[in-house]
């Protein structure tokens, strides 16, 4: 299904030249994937602290451009800059959840939000990342399969972060949107396994 993470070839692209600087001045592909963790954690501290402020809320999609940015220019130096490392590889999947999980774990403390949607949607997020790296222990290429990707949940959640900070009255539909949520991760999770199972079979 399609996903936003289709755009990661072009978006790469954009971040070449920037990722030859940074080979030339040392930085490594682990050292970003770590900054995009704890610029995640940073952020996600700062929704937890004062879920209401809406300027913070609005520095969130910003927050989330970066760090898909960093995301992508760890993988192109780590393979086009011969720094694929074990170690980086754990990272790099290690990194994705625990970010994810710091970020959007502070949205159940919003007003008038079921907090265990909040906290399912995290949890069925992990279990689809799970499913897209079990791809791999089968003979399968690790899965990325939509629709609800790591990209198109930063773009929910961004999404969701901009309306409320530029004013949207919280309600009853972000419970709405928490739902779909769920529904669209049961099903990023089930293309997930169907597509691994028929490249090995």
């Amino acid at each position: 299904m399609p996903s936003i993470y289709d755009l990661k070839p072009a978006f790469q692209n954009l971040l070449r030249p920037l990722c030859r600087h940074l080979a030339q001045w040392g930085v490594t592909a682990n050292q970003v994937t770590i900054a995009a963790v704890l610029l995640s954690l940073g952020m996600g501290a700062a929704i937890a602290w004062q879920p209401q402020t809406t300027w913070i809320l609005l520095g969130l999609p910003g927050v989330l451009l970066v760090r898909m940015a960093l995301n992508a220019i760890d993988g192109l130096l780590a393979c086009e800059y011969d720094m694929q490392t074990p170690l980086g590889a754990i990272l790099n999947e290690l990194g994705d959840v625990i970010a994810d999980a710091g970020l959007y774990l502070p949205f159940a403390l919003l007003p008038g939000v079921m907090p265990s949607l909040v906290v399912l949607v995290v949890l069925l997020a992990i279990v689809s990342e799970m499913t897209g790296v079990i791809a791999v222990q089968i003979g399968a290429s690790r899965r990325y399969d939509g629709p609800l990707g790591k990209s198109d949940r930063a773009f929910g959640f961004g999404l969701i972060a901009l309306l409320l900070g530029l004013g949207v009255p919280m309600g009853m539909w972000l419970n709405l949107v928490f739902g779909l949520m769920l529904g669209l991760l049961v099903m990023t999770i089930i293309n997930r396994a169907v597509h691994a199972l028929r490249e090995v079979t």
